[in-house]
């Protein structure tokens, strides 16, 4: 809802010139459809700076503005409230006088948070303003959150082995269970996850070796190794992951999937589990699947406007098969359910058919492949043709059969949306014809492909301008009006907030091909995908380095992760 100290905020900030009314405008319709606080709509559209916005918001209220690097750090007033309630309420304690606590706040005219640190220090507290991702920084930096791992881990390491001193990593599978459910194991199990979660990683690898197990994170789509725990303590933490995700313990020979579902202190998280036997053991992968982290806005993914605008066009068919394309890890499901999320109202009947349901999705019927019970990617869509839909989502055409019914489906009036591994959008007709769609079928059934990849973004508090060096601008075969010096680019130094990497979090870069006439001829004809290329090029088309040179250009991420991603291309 859209207050009237909302407005009075915006009018500050164009008097200003923090934002123009065009972007005060959209963010108050974002805020009046999602809820959130303007400031930080303002902050992550990137409308605006973030001290300025919060300068503005300190002098509508009448309130000091702080930046935390001013104070020093009393640990006796931080350890006045609990860290994971500091990090949900986006606080961070300053001082203490007599009876009343100067806390910095986010969000500092939140009455219930005001309560709440109220009630738990039994002070009256003060609020300042300060920038979110600052007081976020700030309790990292001084413990906050989940604990780290160093001394906790120490602890648990040094337990399981006091009480197991001569413990085999090969044991039986009812010592396994007893193993698995003792406190260090599961505390020790615990800190993984609850670390990975803290640290934004999207999976958890546990590598046997010959004498060690390694932990490693992927973050940001790179793999960072993490610890090194004993080999001892192998077959007690794999076997504790299993029994989690309730697969069989006893059964070490053969690969098994399985999730379950944690709850932090400030969210939900399933998780999914696949181990792979290997030689030093099984090797264990869990994928974190965090709700709460999931953008389902495609205004929120990356598109540039007028690849967005093509992307709309596509979605607002009544049928037809629109594909997304990528390698594994791309982003291609999150694409798929902003999409849906984007066409889901009532008059709609949406039914998908995924390996496996990710996330659930609100009103829309979703199925989960089982090949062992005959419910394959093909039988399912044959079953859901009967259930009266009129948008069906395929998780992946990966076969001659789902991809021959998908486009029967589309020309038979319903709108079918699913992924398909190609390198570009291009590739995807091709790619079809293939499969044994017939080349006819392919034309008269495709709006349009999506080919997408994930750049990492650079950190926002250590980005600096750089000179690209002239061997990366000639392997990235950079336009002329792109190579003339005044043209600047970005690149992160590394600091504490990114953990020394320069990048924090991801963006997408894509590649549409909204199916026209002249593509239509050429699929006729089974062209090469080059062909298909040119004249997609020809419509307006941006390739995906191009659309990654473009985000590279806005300081959104570096000229070397554009080629790191699109090498292959």
């Amino acid at each position: 809802m859209i207050t009237a100290e909302d407005r009075k905020f915006g009018e500050l900030l164009i008097k200003r010139g923090v934002v123009t009314q065009e972007q005060l405008y959209q963010a108050l319709i974002y805020k009046k459809y999602h809820g959130e606080d303007l400031s930080q709509i303002l902050v992550e559209k990137r409308f605006a700076d973030a001290k300025d916005v919060y300068r503005c918001l300190a002098d509508n209220l009448n309130l000091p503005f702080v930046e935390l690097h001013d104070y020093s750090v009393d640990p006796n007033v931080l350890n006045l409230v609990p860290r994971d309630l500091l990090f949900d309420l986006k606080a961070f304690p300053l001082f203490r006088i007599e009876d009343t606590l100067t806390v910095a706040m986010a969000h500092p005219t939140d009455v219930h948070a005001i309560d709440r640190l109220h009630r738990e220090t039994g002070l009256n507290i003060e609020p300042v303003v300060c920038v979110e991702q600052e007081i976020l920084a700030a309790l990292e930096q001084h413990g906050g959150g989940v604990q780290r791992f160093d001394s906790t881990l120490d602890e648990a390491i040094e337990d399981f082995r006091s009480e197991h001193p001569e413990e085999s990593e090969r044991t039986s599978s009812e010592k396994l269970k007893e193993l698995s459910a003792e406190a260090p194991v599961v505390r020790l199990v615990n800190l993984i996850i609850t670390q990975a979660i803290a640290d934004r990683a999207s999976d958890i690898h546990i590598e046997p070796e010959e004498d060690s197990l390694v932990v490693r994170y992927r973050i940001d789509g790179i793999l960072h190794e993490s610890l090194t725990p004993p080999k001892e303590l192998q077959a007690a933490i794999i076997s504790r992951i299993k029994i989690l995700a309730e697969l069989d313990i006893a059964e070490s020979r053969i690969p098994q999937d399985g999730r379950f579902r944690i709850q932090t202190t400030t969210q939900e998280v399933d998780i999914r589990v696949s181990t792979l036997p290997t030689v030093y053991g099984e090797n264990v992968v869990m994928r974190i699947l965090d709700r709460g982290s999931l953008t389902l806005n495609l205004e929120d993914l990356g598109f540039e406007p007028d690849t967005y605008e093509r992307f709309r066009t596509m979605l607002s068919s009544s049928y037809g098969v629109i594909l997304v394309s990528g390698p594994t890890g791309s982003g291609k499901t999150t694409t798929l359910y902003s999409a849906l999320q984007a066409l889901n109202t009532p008059e709609k009947n949406i039914v998908t058919i995924e390996d496996p349901v990710e996330y659930r999705l609100r009103r829309i019927r979703q199925t989960h492949v089982n090949p062992k019970a005959g419910l394959t990617f093909a039988a399912g869509l044959r079953s859901i043709l009967r259930q009266d839909p009129d948008i069906i989502m395929v998780g992946e055409i990966r076969d001659s059969e789902t991809a021959k019914i998908a486009v029967e489906s589309a020309l038979t009036g319903h709108l079918v949306l699913s992924t398909i591994h190609t390198n570009d959008a291009p590739g995807a007709l091709t790619r079809l014809t293939e499969m044994g769609v017939e080349p006819f079928l392919t034309a008269s059934a495709t709006v349009g492909i999506l080919a997408q990849r994930l750049v990492r973004k650079l950190c926002e508090q250590c980005k600096r301008p750089v000179q690209p060096n002239p061997t990366l601008l000639q392997r990235l075969k950079l336009p002329a009006e792109l190579q003339r010096k005044e043209v600047v680019f970005y690149r992160g130094v590394g600091c504490q907030d990114c953990r020394n990497t320069g990048y924090k979090g991801r963006i997408g870069i894509y590649e549409d091909l909204l199916v026209n006439e002249e593509v239509r001829t050429l699929t006729l004809r089974e062209a090469s995908s080059d062909e298909i290329k040119r004249a997609a090029l020809r419509a307006g088309m941006r390739t995906l380095r191009g659309d990654g040179l473009l985000k590279a250009r806005k300081g959104l991420t570096s000229l070397e992760e554009v080629l790191r991603v699109t090498n292959a291309d």
